[in-house]
């Protein structure tokens, strides 16, 4: 049976939540595990279970390899009323962002390339000069921001993580220690002004409690000003298979449908919608304040045109979630018959990364050294240590070259063309190249 929970989509989109009985056709659980973190309702439905892991970026030490990690139960649920796909708040937001936070994200090439694009874009389509104020929500060690102060833009970074905001300001680059929410954004509007940008790129996914983030959003946007959010796409999550960007970190997996309800209770409106190739399928939404009355920031077709594509893929249907825990097992299975195959075939295997999809996958498929020797990073701040649960020890990638293995295995996915393109020395000993998802493919 097909429960369809919403009309077709209209351009007088007021962020109204429909009401959602329980499908016959899902898999309801006897009781609920949580509260959605949006409207409250009880989650009955599971989107995917993946056992226990430990949290994603939190790398051994070597002084601590004897010592007991602790795991977390890993299992997503759909919100029955809002859509809202989403992990329990098991852990706190200290442990997931520690003083010693280990994700850098200048270390990508190609992400860097996405920022100053970005930069180019917005300064261009709104017209940014000196006089505007440029903030950043979870700014990581200022990899974006760097090129907004190239232009002359005055700005600030909020980031949580004290040892990646200190890498920030050590390049220059305004920068804030706090957890983001309403206290935050009054206590910075009131000492720093509020934002005519207002940026967030993979941070919505990030919080666990949603609803404080996206008032203080609200609160820390000028009347007039462009907010623009980045995250991942969960109608591509979807079609991908890409269970493995399911971890701790990210309480919630949102669909353009969720997220425009969201910020519709807060009072923002979403006026454009952009779908990006990054993280295996991203948004970009471009919003504004409900009540704005500047005439340029009018809803562009965009954004019914992405609402109408995510109703026709069933995203308004809970199939649609139920479906996705069997293609995940079955991908569970494919990957690790490759392995046992290789392995008896005496093949060298070893992983190129260490990102937080990678822990998802080898702890969820239980591989361990007994299947890939090591995995290796160009970060140096993970080089040295071990990934969590699974121990597999993080070298630099000119370990690569000294091991020559037969089969490197690429965890971050989303990379596969730049790694492949700066390992190409693999290929002279006759290493091949191994993605994992959506389905386990050897390229030569």
């Amino acid at each position: 049976m097909i429960t369809t929970l919403v009309p077709e989509p209209t351009d007088n989109f007021v962020g109204q939540l429909p009401r959602v009985l329980p499908d016959p056709a899902g898999s309801p659980e006897a009781a609920p595990a949580h509260a959605c973190r949006f409207c409250g309702a009880p989650l009955h439905v599971t989107f995917v279970d993946l056992g226990t892991s430990p949290l994603c970026q939190d790398h051994v030490r070597p002084e601590n390899f004897n010592r007991a990690e602790a795991f977390y139960a890993l299992h997503a649920r759909v919100c029955q009323m809002c859509l809202l796909v989403q992990v329990g708040d098991l852990v706190s937001p200290t442990d997931v962002f520690p003083n010693d936070y280990a994700y850098f994200s200048s270390y990508s090439p190609s992400w860097l390339r996405h920022a100053r694009q970005y930069t180019d874009m917005v300064v261009a389509r709104y017209g940014l000069g000196p006089e505007h104020r440029v903030v950043e929500v979870a700014s990581n060690d200022g990899y974006l921001l760097q090129y907004f102060v190239e232009k002359g833009l005055p700005v600030l970074g909020i980031e949580p993580a004290e040892n990646v905001a200190a890498f920030a300001r050590s390049k220059g680059i305004n920068t804030l220690s706090k957890f983001f929410g309403l206290a935050t954004a009054r206590e910075v509007a009131a000492s720093h002004g509020q934002a005519d940008m207002l940026i967030g790129n993979n941070v919505l996914a990030h919080v666990p409690d949603i609803n404080d983030f996206v008032a203080g959003l609200g609160q820390l946007l000028k009347p007039t000003g462009v907010l623009t959010m980045e995250f991942p796409h969960l109608l591509r999550l979807v079609a991908g298979n890409q269970f493995d960007t399911i971890y701790h970190e990210h309480f919630s997996y949102l669909s353009f449908w969720t997220v425009e309800h969201i910020f519709a209770r807060h009072g923002l409106a979403v006026f454009d919608v952009e779908e990006l190739p990054t993280h295996g399928g991203s948004l970009r939404i471009h919003a504004r304040h409900t009540n704005c009355p500047n005439p340029a920031l009018a809803v562009t077709p965009a954004v019914s045109a992405l609402r109408t594509l995510e109703i026709r893929a069933g995203i308004c249907t809970l199939e649609f979630y139920t479906g996705f825990a069997a293609r995940v097992q079955e991908t569970k299975r494919k990957l690790l018959t490759f392995l046992i195959e290789a392995k008896r075939a005496g093949k060298a295997v070893v992983g190129y990364g260490a990102p937080g999809k990678g822990n998802t996958l080898l702890n969820y498929c239980g591989i361990r050294t007994d299947f890939v020797d090591y995995t290796v990073d160009l970060s140096p701040h993970k080089q040295g240590n071990f990934l969590p649960g699974t121990r597999l020890p993080i070298y630099h990638p000119d370990h690569i070259l000294e091991t020559r293995p037969d089969y490197v295995l690429i965890l971050p996915w989303n990379l596969r063309e730049e790694i492949m393109e700066q390992m190409a020395i693999v290929r002279s000993w006759g290493g091949q190249f191994v993605v994992p998802i959506p389905e386990v493919t050897v390229y030569p």
